[in-house]
């Protein structure tokens, strides 16, 4: 080859290649795959450079100046990336370096070996031989088989190559292989990698010589052990009390351990672990595992319990004191305390017949007379209680409710968080032969609340996943079952502990994710989400006075104007709950307080132009009502759990030439009815194919009650497109809007602009209820519609709604597909149409 080559650059990370050796790597970075493709068919030679910074990508910067040319001896594709042989034949000098078609391509010239300038020399003899035999020395202490130790020294009689050899096999990190491939001397480089070889072989003798002495010094801690083990029993045969000899430690451990007032079973289990103890030397590791049992013990709340002083007038005052709105919630929330209390003094008014008297009646009786409580009394009486389910999008306050819950009880409340829990030991614990074992979550929140009746919030419990160790929700299955958890068993503890005491509140986002014999043992409170009045007074009252004291602002004279509220909830969040938001005023009081440090000014209100100057353009761009009325153009009502919205549902029916129905090609949905020819567009789930097909069949089956022109039916091609093709859509409830669309396109009458329609259809015509009426029809207020059709089996779910929303809005409820059209359809004259025999609808109209 020239003294100049042009190659392809192969980086290598954590490595580095030596001339006369063979190693196989794995390359997988998209720059050194192409390089390899660009050698595949020619002489196969890359240059071979190690990169500098092993965490960096690859850049010109990163490689180091020498490397090494190579030949691909072998190639194999893998899932990773190529598996490769690399051949390295001499070192080269990088010249220059550029990156052509993806790949790195390096001008670099050939470093020259310089000769021994006496191979004969008894010097370079002996220095050759001393090398030798060092390496052989650390090749065995490695455990290289002496097969292949031989074959190695006969092949390799060169001393250059023999050190490029023994350096490629050095455990040493990348600068320093590389400052050996850089050596172009070759005795210099010898005595280079003989003073590596010699540094392994010290540290490796420094190694051996420490694990004799640790093995020594364990055998003495073993004839301690066993001296110690008959001192005892010499102190047991003079009748020496040997109890204090561990140290005051055990002994206060002991002490705690007498006065608490354990279960018999548990009481037997204690006693036993204390005879091992005592029959165990002090320092044995089986002794620091029973010295940990008997503390964890020692540390859970047997009977210590918190005093409720509940009543629901301070329990609806907490409740509305942290929450605005969610009013269902708070009423659900302070029935199931009514219950609990009414059920507490139930239990203290009946007489204490249960034990059959005796000696356990009157314990009972002087149980309640020393004292101990009503409260203690009435967390007993109301064990078996409904466990609570918060279901609810993220942001509408699940957790808080939890918190507010324990304040409102007296109670300890601990929060434990489960999302990603893949492992049953997480809850159940593991068992004491494993080294580092531990209680389950659910003892450790005991232990950190220090009472057994606190209130334990399993947060996103539909979040428990599963793995080889174990499903975490099948170990709950016990845990929130009334009817088992007075006599949980974890693993570790090994004893049963009463949990029946304990308030269990789980919250989840999505309740079908949760597995259905964990969710059977859970009753379910709904959390819908806020309207945007209820995110605006959230706003004003919580979250732009605490994003005002966070930012430093909270003693400067600053408000919000209405409309700037309004404008950051439409316009810049789109959201259930109120974490989005609270982040967007944050954003702005940030700004603010900028402003402050730089100009020494503030404004005195934030006003929708001073917002939008802060914020940017808007983010969020709810539908609006169409401007005009128009032929085709149905208002549809959609939900989702950010909230609702409406949509529109454009139809257009086209005329086939020769009488034959066709399709619109291969990417269009048909479906053929009769003569009709349908084509759905816009991401549409198969639910909501099935809705359109419904409505085509009723339009085409109902010509002559809906007066369409026979210039519109016979050979005809039906194209239903629902906007926003970019978002996937599914379910029935846009039927309605769907057949009125198609009825104005097949009959020509426009459809009112002010109207918005949502309910399932049938082949025949009727409207079935559907869900999410109330946000579907608060996303259609503020979107401008004035009028509003709805099933007539959705009219309780008004209820959902407040008063100022119904009386900006005329509620029409119908059972029938014509009395949608009859509402919705205009004629010439711009009128409501009377298509067919339309029954006269029933209105719900508020004032």
């Amino acid at each position: 080859m020239s003294d100049r080559a042009m190659l392809p650059v192969v980086p290598l990370r954590g490595a580095t290649l030596f001339p006369g050796v063979t190693v196989v790597l794995r390359v997988g970075r998209p720059g050194s795959l192409r390089a390899l493709e660009m050698v595949s068919s020619g002489d196969r030679e890359v240059l071979v450079v190690a990169q500098r910074n092993t965490d960096a990508e690859v850049e010109e910067s990163q490689l180091y100046d020498v490397g090494v040319r190579a030949r691909v001896t072998h190639m194999k594709g893998g899932a990773t990336g190529m598996q490769v042989a690399f051949e390295g034949l001499e070192r080269m000098r990088v010249v220059e370096l550029k990156t052509v078609d993806g790949y790195l391509e390096a001008a670099a010239v050939p470093i020259r070996d310089l000769p021994l300038l006496s191979p004969e020399d008894p010097l370079i003899l002996a220095l050759f031989q001393e090398l030798r035999d060092r390496a052989v020395e650390l090749a065995k202490k490695r455990g290289v088989p002496d097969a292949l130790l031989d074959t190695l020294l006969n092949e390799v009689q060169e001393p250059g190559q023999f050190a490029n050899v023994v350096a490629h096999h050095l455990e040493l990190d990348v600068p320093q292989h590389q400052r050996i491939l850089e050596i172009a001397d070759t005795e210099q480089r010898m005595r280079a990698v003989l003073l590596e070889v010699q540094r392994d072989l010290a540290r490796r003798q420094a190694q051996e010589e420490i694990q004799s002495k640790v093995q020594a010094e364990l055998g003495e801690r073993q004839r301690e052990i066993y001296l110690r083990e008959q001192m005892r029993a010499i102190q047991k045969e003079l009748g020496e009390d040997g109890e204090d000899s561990g140290g005051g430690g055990e002994s206060e451990l002991r002490k705690r351990l007498t006065e608490l007032a354990l279960p018999e079973v548990v009481r037997k289990e204690v006693d036993r672990e204390l005879r091992r103890l005592d029959r165990m030397a002090k320092e044995s590791a089986e002794a620091q595992v029973a010295r940990n049992y008997l503390e964890w013990v020692a540390d859970l709340p047997w009977d210590e319990r918190s005093e409720e002083k509940f009543s629901i007038d301070t329990a609806a005052k907490v409740l509305d004191r942290g929450h605005f709105g969610l009013d269902d919630v708070k009423d659900r929330v302070l029935e199931f305390l009514a219950v609990r209390q009414l059920r507490a003094q139930q239990e203290q008014e009946q007489p204490q017949d249960v034990a059959g008297g005796g000696e356990e009646a009157e314990a009972g009786a002087a149980e309640q007379a020393s004292g101990e409580g009503a409260g203690s009394t009435a967390a007993r009486a109301v064990a078996k209680g409904p466990i609570l389910l918060f279901a609810g999008p993220p942001g509408v306050g699940k957790t808080s409710v939890g918190k507010a819950i324990a304040e409102a009880l007296g109670r300890k409340y601990v929060r434990l968080a489960l999302g990603g829990v893949r492992d049953e030991a997480d809850i159940r614990g593991h068992r004491r032969t494993y080294v580092g074992a531990m209680p389950g979550r659910i003892i450790q929140a005991l232990k950190q609340a220090g009472t057994r009746n606190p209130v334990i919030l399993l947060d996103e419990v539909d979040k428990l996943g599963a793995s080889y160790q174990g499903n975490p929700a099948s170990a709950l299955l016990e845990v929130l079952d009334p009817a088992q958890n007075d006599s949980f068993v974890d693993h570790y503890m090994n004893v049963p502990f009463d949990l029946s005491e304990v308030l269990f509140i789980a919250t989840a986002n999505y309740v079908d994710q949760i597995p259905a014999p964990l969710r059977d043992r859970m009753e379910s409170i709904t959390f819908s989400g806020y309207t945007e009045q209820e995110k605006a007074e959230i706003s004003q009252r919580y979250l732009i006075p605490r994003q005002l004291g966070e930012a430093g602002l909270a003693k400067r004279e600053i408000t919000f104007a209405p409309a700037a509220i309004a404008e950051v909830v439409q316009r810049y969040t789109r959201e259930s709950g109120v974490r989005q938001l609270e982040r967007e005023f944050g954003r702005v009081t940030r700004k603010l307080a900028r402003r402050l440090a730089e100009e020494g000014t503030l404004p005195g209100e934030v006003d929708v132009t001073l917002l939008r100057s802060l914020l940017g353009r808007p983010r969020v761009h709810p539908e609006e009502a169409a401007e005009e009325n128009q032929v085709g153009i149905a208002t549809g009502m959609y939900y989702t759990p950010a909230g609702g919205d409406i949509m529109f549902v454009e139809t257009s029916v086209r005329q086939l030439p020769g009488g034959v129905a066709a399709g619109a090609g291969t990417n269009a949905e048909e479906a053929a009815f009769g003569t009709a020819a349908l084509i759905l567009t816009g991401q549409l789930g198969d639910v909501m194919k099935e809705s359109a097909r419904a409505a085509l069949t009723y339009a085409t089956t109902q010509t002559d009650a809906l007066v369409a022109p026979h210039s519109r039916l016979g050979a005809a091609e039906v194209h239903i497109h629902v906007p926003a093709g970019a978002i996937p859509k599914d379910g029935p409830s846009a039927g309605v809007a769907m057949a009125t669309a198609l009825v104005s396109a097949m009959t020509g009458r426009p459809v009112r602009r002010d109207v918005a329609m949502t309910g399932e259809i049938t082949l025949r015509g009727r409207v079935l209820p559907i869900g999410g009426v109330k946000e579907k029809v608060l996303g259609a207020q503020r979107a401008g519609i004035r009028h509003i059709v709805l099933p007539k089996r959705n009219e309780a779910d008004l209820e959902d709604l407040s008063k100022d929303v119904l009386a900006s809005l005329r509620i029409s409820f119908v059972e029938r597909l014509d009395e949608v059209l009859a509402i919705a359809l205009l004629d010439d004259r711009g009128t409501p149409a009377a298509v067919g025999s339309p029954v006269t609808p029933e209105e719900h109209v508020t004032h």
